[in-house]
């Protein structure tokens, strides 16, 4: 018993580094490749920023280069208090009820897209506590979503079995519609209307759907931050919800991409070796595991599969939110 004990942990060590090599080497992968692929463009934006600067101070000699400095970064400080000139005016909307919804939701789906922050130490103080409570009430209304999509799949599923005595194609079918249907109206339809509202290409629509969706939030590409247009009072809080059930669906795929990944035959022997630390805590006392000192809890049930791929995606951020959710179903 001892010596298999060992071996199960010897087995366990050697699969961690395994996984670990893959890790490190497939981020490396991906650095190369983005170096190959943006270095370039890059290197002509500076080009071309010199060749810009040195013209405007060749063909207007009053100008100086000091003075050209200071205006540049004011302006750059500006457009990043959410401030445009327009004319001679100055154009204001990054902070109105809308633009601030908007920036709340970024807050606690920890999309944190980057474009917009608070500018004031209280308003900083405030995004600190406001995050630090909303962030489990996004995790436990996300848990909520997802259950009420699984149980709509699942009892469209019944169904189906009930009428046409499908056993085995009923679930199958009923997920892939699920999947057919959540990719038309999270990631293929709306960059239709970013192109309307934004006058963003469809590649760059897609791209910002996939990256907010999965709470990558680069910042580059944010929704309503267009000085030259208008956009409705509706568009917004639309784009909110779409976020929310966008998040909650994106989940539920990722959780499919975790369980193809664990199935591979190198998972397959590595859970077997000892199971994987679960989730969120079990309502019965855990049986001994190779986990016994693990902070992370465990989930139980289909139900709550959504927030197991949510979680997995944002432990890193606040492994607390994952905890209140299951404490607040268990009561």
């Amino acid at each position: 018993m001892v010596a298999a004990r060992q071996q199960q942990r010897r087995r366990r060590r050697w699969g961690v580094l395994v996984l670990l090599a893959a890790y490190v080497g497939y981020l490396g992968l991906g650095a190369v490749v983005l170096q190959a692929l943006e270095r370039p463009a890059e290197v002509q934006a500076a080009h071309n920023l010199l060749q810009q600067h040195w013209e405007l101070l060749g063909n207007h000699t009053c100008l100086q280069g000091p003075a050209l400095q200071r205006l540049i970064k004011g302006i750059i400080q500006a457009y990043k208090s959410g401030i445009t000139l327009q004319g001679n005016t100055t154009s204001l909307g990054k902070w109105d009820y809308s633009g601030s919804f908007f920036f709340s939701i970024s807050a606690i789906t920890t999309i944190g897209y980057g474009n917009l922050s608070p500018s004031t130490a209280v308003g900083r103080i405030f995004s600190i506590v406001f995050a630090l409570f909303g962030i489990p009430l996004n995790l436990v209304l996300l848990n909520e979503i997802g259950h009420l999509m699984l149980l709509g799949v699942q009892h469209c599923a019944s169904r189906l079995e009930e009428v046409f005595h499908w056993q085995n194609k009923a679930s199958f079918l009923m997920k892939t519609c699920a999947l057919v249907t959540g990719l038309l109206l999270f990631l293929l339809l709306p960059p239709l209307l970013f192109s309307d509202k934004e006058g963003w290409s469809y590649e760059e629509g897609f791209y910002y759907s996939f990256i907010t969706l999965s709470t990558i939030g680069f910042g580059d590409y944010v929704i309503g931050m267009n000085p030259d247009r208008t956009y409705p009072s509706w568009y917004k809080n639309v784009i909110s919800l779409w976020i929310l059930f966008g998040m909650a669906w994106l989940a539920l795929v990722i959780k499919f991409c975790i369980n193809i990944l664990e199935s591979s035959s190198y998972f397959s022997v590595l859970s077997e070796s000892c199971p994987p630390a679960a989730l969120l805590p079990s309502p019965s006392p855990p049986a001994q595991s190779c986990h016994p000192q693990s902070d992370i809890p465990s989930f139980t049930g289909d139900a709550s599969e959504l927030l197991a791929s949510h979680t997995y995606l944002q432990s890193h951020k606040f492994l607390l939110g994952s905890w209140l959710t299951k404490n607040f179903r268990n009561k």
